[in-house]
């Protein structure tokens, strides 16, 4: 990937940008669809983005309309994708729903301990009560034989119907505010309303994840898309910087969910 294209980018974010050159150049050289893995939120503006540049046209999804991790297909121009080239199935977790709560870290946590990659799994959805997962079809059966128990409780996973997808109780509240900067801490103590200094000492206390990924530096810099997860608090996504004001402030949109 030229460098007139990753200047547009974090260094952090090189890795990911050098994979996508890479499907872009798969389906020129073999003209034909490439399905990634699950991609964060960041992850699809960005390869939306390379895609574009290259014209190469990609679609992304994640098992219903709104969710957050998606896989993407690249594909030549002579290819129609169908949902069925997503490879994507709904999976239950079947557990004694009178005798035990589940959350969804602890879920989440389970499934990474059985070996498997975050990229490996989509969203993992509740009503407060059923709980469900979207995973790569071929993951189904190697998830259902190593899982047995979700921390103490025990659980089993379970395919399922996607008419029987439940609708996520969480809903994300949309929010304007005008910054300094698009700092971390500036980005946490807006949407959550603390002060700069609470939000530092949130991150430097290891409780603040960007994209899924540690980060412990108040002074890390956010871009469109990116979704931070704070504990205790919920999430903020940026979803847009929409200018500057007379004063050089910068205006932005961001999507917050509290617990």
């Amino acid at each position: 990937m030229d460098e007139n294209i990753t200047q547009h980018f974090r260094p952090d974010e090189a890795p990911f940008i050098a994979a996508v050159g890479n499907w872009l150049q798969q389906v020129q050289d073999e003209y034909r669809p490439v399905l990634t893995h699950f991609l964060n939120p960041r992850q699809v503006y960005v390869a939306t983005t390379l895609a574009r540049r290259a014209d190469i046209a990609v679609r992304f999804n994640g098992g219903y309309p709104g969710a957050e991790m998606q896989r993407a297909l690249f594909y030549p121009a002579y290819y129609e994708p169908t949902i069925t080239d997503f490879e994507l199935s709904l999976v239950r977790v079947d557990y004694p729903v009178k005798f035990a709560t589940l959350h969804h870290s602890q879920i989440l946590g389970t499934l990474l301990g059985s070996g498997i990659e975050r990229e490996i799994v989509g969203d993992i959805l509740t009503d407060g009560q059923t709980w469900q997962l979207v995973t790569e079809t071929n993951m189904v059966n190697y998830l259902s034989n190593q899982i047995d128990r979700i921390g103490r409780v025990k659980a089993r996973l379970v395919l399922a119907d996607w008419e029987s997808r439940v609708r996520p109780m969480d809903e994300w509240t949309p929010e304007t505010a005008t910054l300094s900067s698009l700092r971390l801490d500036n980005i946490v103590g807006s949407g959550f309303h603390l002060s700069r200094h609470r939000a530092k000492e949130l991150i430097e206390a290891g409780k603040i994840r960007v994209n899924w990924a540690d980060t412990e530096k108040p002074d890390y810099e956010l871009a469109v898309a990116d979704l931070v997860s704070v504990r205790g608090f919920g999430r903020i996504r940026l979803d847009e910087v929409a200018g500057r004001t007379k004063k050089e402030k910068i205006r932005v949109v961001l999507s917050v969910l509290k617990k």
